[in-house]
C-alpha cells in the first residue's frame, strides 16, 4: 500500500457511538422480503452469498416495509442487491430505482455507457419479475436526485470508491439526504476499518464507522442504530490487494493494476477468512 503521509488524524474522527445505538439485528416477519429471497430467478452463486450478507436480516433492520421507494446506489455488475430489492418493491406495489453511469456527462465512457444499458436490458426483460427498474443518472458531474422522492435509500460497499474523486462523499451525503422524504431512511453497508486513522483514500477498501458517521451527520442525518450482523472478527484488514484479496473478488494482484491475476497466488487463507467485516448503518431524515 502507498505511504498514507496525509493519514486524518483519529481525534479528528472521533465521534461517540452510544452503546443504545448498537441494536441486535431481528429476522424479518415481512413473507414478501422472504420471497424475494428466497426467489427462483437469484442464482445458486447469489444465493451462496447470503450466509456473508444476511439480506433478510440487514433490511429488517434498516426498516425496510412495503410500498417503499426504494434507490439502489450503484448495484455493479451482479447487481446483488437488486435481484431482492426491485422484486419486493413489484410484490409489495412499491417503486424500485437504481443509479446508473450519467448520461448526462459527455466525458462517460463508452464502456460505462454499456454497462447502463446491459443492466436496463437484463432487467426489463422480466418484468414480472422485477416490475419496472427505474434508473437514473448518477455520477461526479450529475444533477441532483429528485427531492424528498425515496424512502429507502440503500449504498453498499461504495463508501470507499467516492472517497477517491474529491468533494464526492460531501456531495452524495447532501444529495442522499435531499432525496429522501423527511423521515426517509438511509442504510449503509460498507467494509469497516479497525478504528484509528483514517486513510483519506481508503486505498485497502476499508473505511471506518467514525467517518462514515461524521460524513452522514454533516449532511444531516440521525444515527438511528448499528447492527454487527455483518461482522466477521476473523477479517484482519491487512491483505496484500486490500478488501479484494477476499471472496467474492479473490484477488491475487493490485486493485488498480493491469497486471494479469497471478495463477500461483495461495488465496486458502482469504478463503477462510470469508468476507470482510462490515459495518451496517441506519440513518434517518
Amino acid at each position: 500500500m502507498k505511504h498514507l503521509s496525509g493519514l486524518v488524524a483519529a481525534a479528528a474522527l472521533a465521534i461517540p457511538l452510544a452503546a443504545e445505538a448498537v441494536v441486535p439485528a431481528a429476522p424479518s416477519q415481512d413473507p414478501a422480503l422472504a420471497a424475494a429471497v428466497a426467489g427462483d430467478w437469484r442464482s445458486a452463486e447469489a444465493k451462496a452469498r447470503d450466509a456473508s450478507r444476511h439480506p433478510v436480516e440487514s433490511l429488517a433492520f434498516w426498516g425496510l416495509k412495503p410500498g417503499m421507494a426504494i434507490l439502489e446506489v450503484q448495484p455493479g455488475a451482479a447487481s446483488w442487491w437488486t435481484e431482492i430489492l426491485a422484486p419486493y418493491a413489484r410484490m409489495t406495489n412499491g417503486k424500485f430505482y437504481a443509479t446508473g453511469p450519467d448520461l448526462g456527462n459527455p466525458e462517460l465512457s463508452e464502456g460505462a455507457k454499456k454497462a447502463r444499458a446491459d443492466f436496463e436490458a437484463r432487467y426489463a426483460a422480466k418484468p414480472d419479475v422485477y416490475g419496472k427498474v427505474n434508473v437514473v443518472n448518477w455520477g461526479p458531474k450529475s444533477a441532483p436526485l429528485p427531492a424528498d422522492t425515496f424512502d429507502f435509500i440503500l449504498t453498499a460497499r461504495s463508501v470507499h470508491g467516492w472517497m477517491r474523486s474529491p468533494g464526492m462523499v460531501e456531495k452524495t451525503f447532501k444529495e442522499f439526504h435531499t432525496a429522501l422524504k423527511p423521515g426517509g431512511i438511509l442504510a449503509v453497508e460498507q467494509h469497516r476499518a479497525n478504528p484509528g486513522p483514517q486513510d483519506p483514500k481508503a486505498e485497502s477498501g476499508y473505511v471506518t464507522e467514525a467517518y462514515v458517521i461524521e460524513q452522514a451527520e454533516k449532511a444531516g442525518f440521525k444515527l438511528a442504530g448499528r447492527s454487527e450482523i455483518n461482522a466477521n472478527p476473523k477479517d484482519t484488514k491487512d491483505h496484500p490487494f486490500g478488501v479484494w484479496t477476499l471472496p467474492p473478488t479473490l484477488r491475487s494482484t493490485p486493485y488498480s493494476s493491469d497486471k494479469p491475476e497471478d495463477p500461483n497466488f495461495d488465496h486458502s487463507k482469504y478463503v477462510a477468512i470469508g468476507e470482510s467485516d462490515r459495518m451496517t448503518l441506519k440513518f434517518v431524515k
